[in-house]
This record gives C-alpha cells, structure tokens and sequence, in this order.
C-alpha cells in the first residue's frame, strides 16, 4: 500500500492529503503566488479548501510568519476567488 503525501493547513492545524489543500509558496526571489500545480520550486504553505480556515490564517497571520514577510491583500483575494 501505497503511502499518500500528507501536509497540515496553517489555518486550522489539520493533516489532510496534500490533493486536498490549496498550496501558497514563496520562490527565492521573493514572489507570493498559488501553485496549482503543486510543484512550483520554493518555500509552500498549504491551506484547506475552506473560507474558515482561510480567515483564520489571515486573522493570525500565519502565512506572514511562515514566508517571514508581509503578504499583499492581492494573494488574500485571489485566495478567497479560489474558495
């Protein structure tokens, strides 16, 4: 059986399949986006398919500390389009 890669949502700290999570990343020359893909080179924070959990992050500024910069209201938005 086949182990299926997993990762935790910073919004509310649950492990689901990695599939299942909308993944931010952060590549070396700064730049913030959503990989679609999954694959993008850099730094990845995942997030559920959830606008709770999505509110929650932004609320407590999860995904700020996690790149260590400040994220634009563009990313959030374009965030909250996916949802």
């Amino acid at each position: 059986m086949k182990n299926l890669p997993k990762r935790t949502c910073i919004g509310c700290n649950e492990i689901k399949l990695k599939k299942e999570l909308i993944r931010i990343v952060k590549n070396k020359e700064e730049e913030i986006f959503i990989d679609k893909t999954g694959k993008a080179n850099g730094r990845g924070a995942y997030l559920c398919n959830d606008k709770n959990c999505l509110e929650k992050a932004i609320k407590t500024k999860r995904l700020e500390r996690t790149f260590e910069t400040k994220i634009t209201e563009e990313i959030f938005e374009q965030l909250r389009e996916m949802i």
